[in-house]
């Protein structure tokens, strides 16, 4: 995969650089927040090679590109920082609903933390099999230091996130780190030791411990965003540098203090004590729900809204979201073995084994989200079925999460107990997803010239009967010849137009892209004039004369279509010269085009040229991947 292409097509389909204020990645998704989300091209970024799917929630623009995401990211910002980048289209900004203005900021806030978290997870996770197999002593040197590596993230955490929310509402990260650590400043943390209040200039404080603590620092930051704003309004330029520091801070640590950090601990304590009651009530039931829908909140990025409680409850002793949640991971994972163990199709198996093994060892799903669940609707229904079996399952086993982690993999094990019946849980709805697609089958995708018509008439409308490339034309005619095709055979197809080629995989329609209808090129043309690539026959015509089939002499059958859906000109500025049955000489004008007036009515002129019949060949081989070419020069090679 070319990361930097990549990064460059996807900048450019996010309405470029203007258009983003603020990215952020996790383990496989880009996640924008555009200053206006309508010039994003969500449609042609989810047809780009290397781009699973495109999704818009929680007021970002996320695009999952997968494993692959951080090398893509850093080709995006190679050039600069996105951070506050765009902020001053602040009157083009998209309104945003409360909703996702509070997910948006949740999920960008804690994104960019995730790694860490994972990292500090599986040092805790391995201090546990550490003292668990007698190893190594609590009361040792060794375990204080791996602790303070696998803690320090959690009891800093208000630090951390004043940076990190601070850079989504575009304010002084380093200010918002300053407030948060204020909370565990000694001097501030050693009043509770004196007892619960204590007193700023004659006003009450209730005293707390705001190690590993959310939901405070998103209110506090929140207000300091509104705050900084005022104060750079009423504050002259050569005063900001440092009043505006000095009045933020004067200002917000004492109301964090006084008003914020408690009301956030207390608004944190009883969402979980909600969420909790609705667990322990029926944890069977609660398993069941979750467990059947979690895949689904991670589809639309929503998951995130529940780490802050899941931190809540590990502070308190432990979480019962995370292990139910994890069997909807589990079931996905199943799925994908299952098309693994089930399909024939080479390229699908090796999708799903490499997207399965990768689940496994970092439980990363999003590949088989993406790549498999959502391509094979079908399997949407074992989704569910095999992640409220397990989740159901889970519930009456109890388990808990004893140490954060978000990711489900076999490296995270020891973070739940009892961790066997966790083991159990998870490989019951991995099971249930496997067995499901290996009794039922899965919706898979069709390979036959049947499916390649059905792609083309989705794509183009009921007149589309584009290029139904068994075509028995074709094989009159090379049979007329008396052509044995067993014998090696080479067949030089040249260039039908004069312009500018591109790789087929470029081209901005997934039938073609993805070679669905053949192997081949395309070229941007210069001159509204398409010819023969070949000696042969017209095999397919258009009534709207915007594509046309010449099948060679030697049987090679060639599609050429003019544009990306221009089917929807109805022939409007396309002259057709020939009919189907015509027999054609290479360089003989087929269809005559307007190149002004198709790209005023707003469309491209990317014409691909693809061989329907690669399948029959040995090689299609293109002999000019990029560059100018003229008519009549050579530009494929077909080889038996």
């Amino acid at each position: 995969m070319d990361h930097l292409k990549l990064a460059q097509n996807i900048v450019d389909r996010v309405g470029g650089r203007q258009n983003i204020q603020s990215l952020t990645h996790c383990a496989t998704r880009l996640r924008f927040v555009l200053n206006d989300n309508r010039k994003a091209d969500a449609k042609t970024l989810e047809n780009t090679a290397g781009i699973l799917k495109v999704v818009e929630s929680g007021g970002q623009f996320q695009v999952v590109v997968g494993n692959d995401v951080s090398e893509v990211y850093k080709h995006i910002v190679a050039e600069g920082e996105f951070d506050g980048a765009g902020a001053a289209a602040g009157s083009e900004q998209e309104k945003k609903s409360i909703r996702s203005a509070i997910f948006g900021l949740i999920s960008g806030s804690l994104t960019p933390l995730i790694p860490v978290f994972a990292g500090a997870g599986l040092v805790k996770a391995l201090l546990i099999v550490l003292e668990r197999a007698g190893w190594i002593a609590v009361d040792s040197g060794t375990y204080a230091i791996l602790a303070a590596a696998g803690n320090s993230i959690f009891y800093f955490l208000p630090i951390l996130l004043g940076i990190t929310i601070a850079r989504v509402l575009n304010v002084n990260s380093y200010v918002a780190a300053a407030i948060g650590a204020a909370l565990m400043e000694p001097n501030f943390t050693a009043l509770t030791a004196a007892g619960s209040t204590t007193h700023f200039l004659g006003i009450p404080v209730s005293l707390m411990n705001y190690a590993s603590s959310v939901f405070p620092m998103f209110i506090a930051v929140s207000i300091y965003a509104v705050l900084e704003k005022f104060l750079k309004k009423i504050m002259h330029k050569n005063v900001q540098l440092f009043a505006v520091p000095f009045f933020s801070l004067v200002i917000m640590v004492p109301l964090t203090a006084m008003l914020i950090g408690p009301f956030g601990q207390y608004v944190g304590q009883w969402i979980g004590d909600i969420v909790n009651f609705l667990i322990n009530s029926n944890s069977v039931i609660a398993g069941i729900i979750l467990g059947g829908t979690w895949s689904f909140l991670v589809l639309f990025g929503l998951h995130w809204a529940t780490v802050p409680i899941i931190m809540g409850n590990l502070s308190a002793g432990g979480d019962l979201i995370a292990p139910l949640a994890g069997t909807s991971v589990a079931a996905s994972m199943g799925i994908g073995l299952g098309v693994f163990l089930k399909t024939k199709d080479k390229d699908l198996k090796a999708l799903s084994g490499s997207s399965f093994l990768s689940a496994i060892l970092s439980g990363v799903t999003e590949p088989i989200l993406y790549g498999i669940i959502l391509r094979y609707r079908k399997t949407l229904i074992y989704l569910v079925a095999a992640g409220a079996i397990g989740g159901g399952l889970m519930g009456y086993l109890g388990v808990k999460l004893i140490v954060f982690n978000f990711f489900l993999n076999v490296f995270t094990l020891p973070a739940q107990s009892p961790m066997l019946f966790y083991i159990i849980g998870v490989l019951t709805a991995i099971a249930g997803g496997a067995l499901c697609v290996v009794l039922f089958g899965y919706e898979s995708k069709k390979t036959d010239q049947g499916a390649k018509d059905e792609n083309k008439q989705l794509l183009e409308g009921e007149n589309e009967r584009l290029l139904n490339v068994e075509s028995s034309t074709g094989k009159m005619e090379q049979n007329a010849a008396g052509i044995n095709t067993n014998t090696a055979m080479e067949c030089l197809i040249t260039s039908p137009l004069e312009g500018t080629v591109i790789p087929l995989h470029e081209v901005e329609d997934v039938v073609f892209s993805s070679e669905s209808m053949g192997k081949g090129i395309a070229i941007i043309p210069s001159k509204g004039q398409l010819v023969s690539p070949v000696d042969g026959v017209v095999s397919v015509t258009m009534k709207s004369a915007h594509a046309i089939a010449v099948t060679s002499d030697e049987g090679v059958e060639i599609l050429m279509h003019i544009g990306i859906d221009t089917v929807r000109l109805k022939g409007q500025h396309f002259t057709q010269k020939v009919q189907q049955g015509d027999r054609v000489r290479k360089g003989e004008v087929l269809i005559e085009f307007d190149i002004d007036r198709i790209q005023h009515e707003g469309f491209k002129l990317t014409t691909p040229i693809v061989v329907t019949n690669s399948d029959h060949f040995h090689v299609v081989t293109p002999l000019l991947s990029e560059g100018k070419i003229a008519v009549k020069e050579e530009l494929l090679s077909v080889r038996s």
